[in-house]
């Protein structure tokens, strides 16, 4: 019997598969480690400023990350971020900065996860998703959201501390539930945001509220966004999402009723599809599919039974 599951690691997940970096967090605290760590010949430095890198294509047709040795990186007295180690013992580090360094070449170009994330290795991508997340935290928490106070880095990027009142805050993630609902005849709920353009069609999705369950709101999303009730809600995977900081779980959903009822906020058209509604809707050009970036275009997959076509 074929279930949902059978094919869900048949293609990694953009910024979810294994990128052989050891976060090796037992060493953030350590401070002569890490100048060690940052001194060695070996190591790798890459600046990361606005959620974007600078990025290169190679004479073989891959896209990379541009990162140099330490001693070429430029200064920073504080936004210095440990991301890890790999097997061969490289340890690599981020540079939060205002504005990235001038172009190396002509070929290098700046890009952010939109757009490097489905060029980059799985190395070079879980790199740049750890780095922009931490940006990102770091950027819109700078006080002590106990006593005011700003607060300083630590734990090489990892932890704020507060100087006035002793508080530690940790990077946040926020949990989101993005779901394909499926009907008794087997159709694809899908759904056009309202700031979408004519014809983009992708999952529902939405966050997790305070004191409730992710299968709690995976139902309370649907009926919210499209008037459907959801019974049976099976977990997928998970994708981590830094716009700015969410963590996406990935979920199949199987509702109890059929009728549309959208709530005209977020979700301006919500349509049931057969896969043969929405290859020919493909075809037509009447339905662009979601941005392969996402865990959305693979739930669709999973149920559409192929690749979807690059929007």
């Amino acid at each position: 019997m074929t279930t949902w599951t059978d094919h869900s690691t048949d293609r990694p997940i953009t910024f979810s598969a294994p990128s052989g970096i050891d976060r090796a967090a037992h060493h953030r605290l350590d401070e002569a480690w890490l100048a060690a760590a940052w001194s060695h010949p070996t190591t790798r430095v890459f600046v990361v400023s606005g959620g974007q890198a600078l990025i290169d294509d190679t004479p073989d047709g891959r896209t990379e990350l541009i990162m140099t040795p330490s001693f070429e990186a430029p200064l920073t007295e504080a936004h210095r971020y440990y991301l890890g180690t790999d097997d061969d013992g490289v340890s690599y580090f981020a540079l939060q900065k205002d504005a990235l360094p001038g172009r190396m070449d002509q070929s290098a170009r700046p890009a952010g996860l939109r757009e490097a994330g489905l060029l980059l290795s799985p190395r070079d991508a879980g790199l740049l998703v750890h780095a922009v997340a931490l940006e990102n935290w770091q950027r819109l928490h700078r006080f002590c959201s106990r006593c005011g106070e700003r607060t300083v880095i630590a734990a090489a990027g990892h932890i704020r501390r507060c100087p006035a009142c002793g508080a530690e805050h940790y990077p946040r993630t926020d949990p989101a539930v993005i779901m394909l609902v499926t009907d008794e005849e087997d159709r694809a709920l899908l759904g056009r945001q309202v700031h979408w353009p004519e014809g983009r069609f992708s999952t529902l999705a939405g966050f997790v509220e305070p004191g409730e369950s992710i299968e709690q709101s995976v139902a309370r999303e649907v009926f919210e966004e499209a008037g459907v009730v959801v019974g049976d809600v099976e977990y997928i995977a998970s994708q981590p999402w830094p716009f700015p900081s969410s963590l996406m779980l990935g979920f199949m959903a199987r509702a109890t009723s059929s009728e549309i009822q959208v709530d005209g906020e977020e979700i301006e058209e919500a349509r049931w599809f057969s896969r043969e509604d929405l290859r020919a809707a493909f075809e037509s050009g009447e339905v662009l599919p979601p941005y392969g970036i996402s865990i959305a275009a693979r739930l669709i997959e999973l149920w559409y039974g192929k690749p979807l076509p690059k929007p």
